[in-house]
């Protein structure tokens, strides 16, 4: 089954689509609402694209699958399962690059737009702040949503260990210069050198003679300091060179640091308590590695230099199989050719995207002198191609490489061939082959890409080539390259002007007498596209009649491929009047139209629809309670209670969540009842019994007290409702109400009494108000009386007449219900029947049928849908020959013949008339073909007016 809202593209694939109903415009309504209360912004469509064009998401569908699904949390705990959601909702994309972005964005939407209401309408929680949720991106690690607060956000937006400092605790910014170019930023600052830190343990104030004496302690100890530190952390010996500037920066940097890192004797009496618990970091060693520099190494530089400087004599370019690959197929060397071949068409094939003839300048002249060596295999001739434009004309294998060889049909009729067995050849033979067969392949895979299709339509050596490999022998062995040249004739021809004496032209039309189903199919889409990118106008003159013929014939097939090439050819064709009169004579277009007709439902399907004209609508409900049926009363007067409570209110009430009956009205409507049984001696339930059984026999029904207008307390029972006709508590049938009138005074009484089925109710009308005796055995005399029929609204017989009685019973028998059928014999009520209410009113519909063909939708709105595919082809075809046929020679004869005797109108009247019914339904019933029909009869209407 499709998914519901999705517009089907083609079999098993449907597209995407926003089913507009009443609940999903309450359902966008509310999140509107919600949205505008949490203070974020909202979009009702996003836009999602797609393989097909973009496509607007069904917020409804995307939320209730996501729910079906377990929910945004568990959905996001498994891979690849929006992807997955996205095909499911008829979102499609063949590239996994694609269809990443796709799931990506929808998973966003969801997020952004779905995910606080599902946290609140699906839990009842109130969803984390729009700082945590929506502000940030569904991409980000910052857990489930549902579980996702202040607290558990900032955890998982830092690091382990990381504390972010608030801005007063960050250091402030020095003035520094604006620079030149950057003028909005400022220069850093060189950091400061990292130098261990060294603990103070001696006195905090030095002793007067320590003091008399500061600047050489001081530096002693720096020096003291320093050393030993050198001797922990570098491994170099207590007495080392004074002289070592690493040795000198740290003892300046050391003696920047004051007091604390110089080394002060211990004095108990004044030390602090405090620095005997101290315990120093142990040391850290750092590896030290030689780095090669031209200071210490010059002998390892001058060496590179020199090799720099060779390879720039030399001009060497580096590794490139581009250039390799064009060297080796100039060398005319068989090996390298061999290697050439081989990797050009591993290149063309992968890389065929960004390899272009133009940035390779002689490439496609070799590949094609090299395919033109095909020649030598199979006749005695060597092919070569002249650029110098005054080659010999005698000579039959010099071709013209500057403006083509315009006989070049005629040199190859003149060839001698050689005696090729086809199944069995040397082994040099087939190696050539093969290398021929590779050239012929690149430059196949190559003409793919535009720009060198374009390219090659100004080489005029590849249309001789092409003209020679497919006039070659018919060979299996030749099957393939014949087929290369064919798919490059099609992809170049688009950019080709070629007239009916062009030999490529002839060549092409040539291959349509062919029995090879893939020769047939791209030689017709290369004749049909010639010109087709290009201003001039492709008149396709000069075809042959049996290739006419042949094109009616492979109409007929049930080959939807070939048929619709056919179709091209033809729209291509039929545009020239004259192609228009050389088809009148080459084949019966009185067979070949109703043909085309038949091809405008192709690929049909039926749809139906339902539409809605009026919509369900609910009885309001009411405080009055119709009476129990006399059958119903004589059932319940000899059941005891509570169980004769139990059936009275399941014939004459119903469960509806929405309504509610005052107590005192269904208390009032059973004692109206049941009342007199009292004075018989049967026991009556009191009226506290008589409330709780109500809840006993509706699950949903409760007794409440509201207040009512004024403030005054109303005690009424809720979930339950009067039925608005009685039902059996056994079989579950519906009585129907007897609508006959029985006064005709200015207020007409009805009878509205309740009969169940329509055979009691037929014998109600007859007794009670026809005064029909019936006899003994059921039999009733059909004799004339003097009647009307007096049901509530009828016109059938308004006034009194003297009719048969027969006659009347079968107008009155159209007024009673139908039989009902009874429920299963296991006794359990079918669903259907479950869940039909009586105060709800159905609501009309009305069924519409049409007819479908294939559709394309428009990129700019998917929600337009435009005819494609072969019933578009056919239409276009009969268009042109309504259009052109009154405009032939053919046509001035059909009319002269007419006039001198016989049946009037042209050749419109003789082609279109026997199939005007049919172009009249495809118009009425298909609506992407209705403005192309019109066009059609509006063409022939005016031929025939």
């Amino acid at each position: 089954m499709p998914p519901k809202g999705s517009t089907p593209k083609k079999e098993g694939l449907y597209i995407h689509q926003i089913e507009r109903t009443q609940e999903y415009d309450e359902f966008i309504k509310k999140l509107t609402e919600f949205h505008e209360k949490r203070g974020t912004s909202f979009e009702p469509e996003p836009r999602l694209p797609t393989m097909h064009g973009h496509v607007h998401v069904d917020l409804l569908r995307l939320y209730k699958a996501v729910i079906a699904k377990g929910g945004y949390d568990e959905l996001c705990k498994v891979q690849k399962a929006w992807g997955a959601l996205a095909n499911e909702l008829g979102m499609y994309f063949d590239d996994s690059k694609g269809m990443g972005q796709l799931s990506f964005q929808l998973k966003q939407d969801f997020y952004r737009y779905l995910a606080a209401y599902w946290i609140k309408d699906q839990h009842g929680k109130e969803p984390p702040p729009k700082e945590i949720l929506e502000a940030q991106s569904c991409a980000s690690k910052h857990g489930p949503v549902l579980t996702r607060t202040v607290d558990s956000f900032k955890l998982a937006s830092k690091r382990p260990g990381e504390e972010t400092p608030s801005k007063e605790d960050r250091p402030a910014e020095t003035s520094t210069p604006l620079s030149g170019n950057r003028a909005s930023g400022r220069l850093r600052e060189a950091p400061p050198q990292r130098v261990p830190f060294q603990p103070e343990t001696g006195p905090s104030r030095q002793t007067r003679h320590a003091s008399s004496q500061h600047s050489t302690p001081v530096s002693n100890s720096v020096h003291s300091s320093h050393t030993q530190h050198n001797q922990q952390h570098q491994h170099v010996p207590p007495h080392h060179n004074p002289n070592n500037p690493l040795h000198l920066i740290q003892a300046q940097q050391a003696a920047l640091r004051g007091a604390s890192s110089a080394f002060t004797p211990s004095n108990p009496e004044t030390a602090s308590r405090l620095s005997e618990a101290f315990e120093p970091r142990p040391p850290i060693t750092v590896p030290l590695r030689p780095v090669n520099t031209p200071g210490n190494n010059p002998i390892e530089f001058a060496k590179r230099q020199r090799q720099l400087r060779m390879q720039a004599a030399a001009g060497f370019d580096g590794p490139n199989i581009y250039t390799r690959c064009l060297q080796s197929l100039r060398s005319c060397i068989p090996s390298e050719q061999a290697f050439a071949l081989n990797h050009l068409v591993k290149i063309s094939y992968e890389r065929g995207d960004k390899y272009k003839f133009e940035s390779f300048l002689g490439l496609a002249e070799g590949l094609i002198e090299k395919a033109l060596e095909i020649g030598t295999l199979f006749y005695h001739v060597k092919w070569q191609v002249s650029y110098s434009g005054d080659q010999d004309v005698s000579d039959v294998s010099v071709l013209d490489g500057i403006n083509g060889t315009d006989d070049i049909l005629e040199r190859i009729g003149t060839l001698q061939p050689k005696s090729v067995l086809d199944y069995m050849q040397p082994a040099e033979f087939a190696d050539r082959l093969t290398r021929v067969t590779e050239a012929v392949l690149t430059i196949r895979n190559m003409v793919m890409l535009q720009e060198n299709a374009v390219y090659m339509a100004d080489v005029y050596p590849l249309k001789d080539l092409l003209c020679i490999i497919l006039h070659l022998p018919n060979l299996e062995m030749l099957v393939e390259v014949k087929h290369f040249a064919l798919d490059i004739a099609e992809q170049v021809t688009p950019y080709l002007v070629l007239d009916y004496e062009d030999a490529l032209y002839r060549t092409l039309l040539e291959q349509l007498d062919s029995t090879d189903r893939g020769t047939i199919l791209t030689s017709l889409r290369a004749v049909s596209r010639i010109s087709m990118n290009l201003e001039a106008t492709n008149m396709l003159q000069h075809v042959p009649q049996v290739v006419l013929k042949n094109i009616m014939n492979w109409l007929l097939l049930n080959d939807e491929e070939l048929v619709d090439a056919c179709l091209d050819f033809l729209y291509q064709y039929t545009a020239v009047v004259a192609n228009v009169e050389s088809l009148l004579k080459a084949v019966d277009m009185e067979h070949v139209v109703p043909h085309i007709v038949r091809l405008l439902a192709h690929g049909a399907r039926r749809v139906r629809e339902e539409v809605i004209l009026e919509p369900e609508k609910k009885q309001p409900a009411s405080e009055e309670v119709v009476p129990l049926p006399l059958d119903l009363h004589e059932k319940l007067v000899n059941t005891d209670e509570p169980q004769r409570c139990f059936h009275w209110l399941q014939s004459l009430f119903e469960e509806d969540a929405e309504s509610h009956i005052t107590q005192i009205a269904i208390w009032q409507a059973y004692q109206s009842s049941f009342g007199a049984l009292t004075g018989a001696g049967r026991s009556m339930l009191s009226a506290a019994d008589f409330i709780r059984n109500v809840s006993h026999v509706f699950s949903s029904a409760r007794a409440q007290i509201i207040r009512g207008p004024g403030e005054v307390q109303r005690f009424i029972i809720e979930g339950i409702r009067a039925r608005t006709a009685p039902m059996d508590y056994e079989t579950k049938e519906e009585y129907a109400r007897c609508q006959w009138t029985t006064s005709k005074a200015a207020f007409p009484k009805t009878c509205n009494g309740f009969f169940l089925g329509g055979e009691k109710m037929w014998h109600h009308v007859l007794t009670a108000h026809l005064g029909v005796t019936i006899g003994e055995n059921g039999k009733i005399e059909d004799r004339e009386i003097l009647t009307s029929c007096d049901w509530a609204d009828c016109p059938k017989y308004p006034t009194p007449a003297k009719m048969k009685l027969s006659e009347l019973t079968r107008h009155i028998k159209t007024h009673f219900p139908a039989s009902q059928k009874r429920p299963p014999a296991d006794g359990l009520e079918p669903a259907a029947k479950r869940q039909k209410r009586s105060y709800v009113i159905p609501a009309k519909t009305m069924s519409l049928a049409w007819e479908q063909t294939l559709v394309a939708r428009d990129e700019r709105n998917p929600k337009i849908e435009q005819a494609a595919g072969i019933p578009l082809s056919a239409v276009l075809v009969l268009r042109n020959i309504a259009r052109n046929v009154v405009k032939t020679e053919s046509e001035e004869k059909l009319l002269k013949k007419h006039e001198m005797g016989g049946e009037g109108g042209g050749w419109n009247e003789k082609l279109f008339r026997p199939v005007m019914a049919r172009l009249f339904e495809v118009m009425t019933e298909n609506k992407a073909m209705a403005g192309y029909i019109a066009s059609l009869l509006q063409l022939v209407q005016d031929d025939r007016a």
